[in-house]
This record gives structure tokens, sequence and C-alpha cells, in this order.
């Protein structure tokens, strides 16, 4: 029998954070792949229909990632995240957010610091990831973008990702 593992939110406005939790049915080090090699980015990343594209990916303190969102009626959204500080099979965090295709910042959208830690559990994983914000209605402009939701359907991507894995 297969349980269906839930993504679970939380925030803390006084300190313009939103928590996210998700428990994974793989081990460290494949939950840890997933999330930091773009061909398997690639494959979970943007909740059905969409698509991401990795354009490049440097995952190392100091890197970036710049990928786009591809839509079903063509769109493109360009994002990047920016790596900070990487303990493998631990942590990572960055700055992330909405760019063009050369990753030239967008303004017109908020910048979320993200703090990603993987939890060894053994057979799972559990994933905590922190979103700093540098205001409370920045936090509310991405969970009124959809980001809840379609973080948790990437979040579903992700698990038939690592169910196909060996």
């Amino acid at each position: 029998m297969t349980t269906i593992n839930q993504t679970k939110y939380s925030k803390d406005l006084a300190n313009k954070k939103l928590f996210v939790e998700r428990e994974f049915d793989a081990p460290v080090a494949k939950v840890w792949r997933a999330w930091t090699e773009s061909s398997l980015l690639d494959q979970w990343w943007a909740p059905l229909p969409w698509k991401t594209e990795t354009k490049k990916m440097d995952f190392r303190e100091g890197g970036r990632w710049l990928y786009a969102m591809l839509g079903p009626e063509g769109e493109r959204h360009w994002c990047f995240m920016n790596f900070d500080k990487i303990v493998p099979q631990k942590n990572y965090s960055g700055k992330d957010g909405f760019c063009d295709e050369k990753g030239n910042i967008n303004k017109d959208f908020p910048v979320m610091y993200w703090d990603t830690e993987f939890i060894d559990q053994g057979a799972t994983t559990l994933v905590k990831v922190q979103v700093r914000f540098d205001s409370v209605e920045d936090l509310n402009k991405i969970v009124e973008m959809g980001f809840q939701e379609g973080f948790a359907a990437a979040h579903g991507n992700l698990d038939e990702v690592l169910s196909s894995q060996n």
C-alpha cells in the first residue's frame, strides 16, 4: 500500500517566512540528486502541464541555476537560483526569483531566500524549506500567484520521478 505524502505549509508573518515540509519515499542521496541535478529537476520542478527547461546549472557555492518554466500555451517564464551555501545531502540555501533569459532579475516579482534542509530518515527523506521574503507583501504576492498549489503539484511529480529510478 502506498502512502500519499502531503506538502505542509505554515507562515511566520512577523519574520516574513513561509515554511514547507514534505516527506519523500526515497533515501536522502536519491532525493538530494533530484533537487540538485538539472536533468532530474527538469522532470519535476514545474507543476503539470508546465515543464522546466534548464539553460545552465552550476550547483556549487556561488553558482547559479538558470531555467525557464514552459507553459502549455508556449509561455516562457525565466527563473534563477543563486546558491550561497551547500552542505551535501544536508542543506543548501540561496536567492531565488524571476528574471530574463540572461538572468537579469525581474523586479516586478519578489525575490525569495531559500534554505532547504534534507533530513535522512532511512528509507524516507524529510525536506524542510524555509523561504524568507523582504516583506509580508512579497510573501503574500507569491502565495497569491499559486506558489503553494504549484509546489505541492511539483512534489507529486517528484514522487513519480523517485519511484521510476533504481
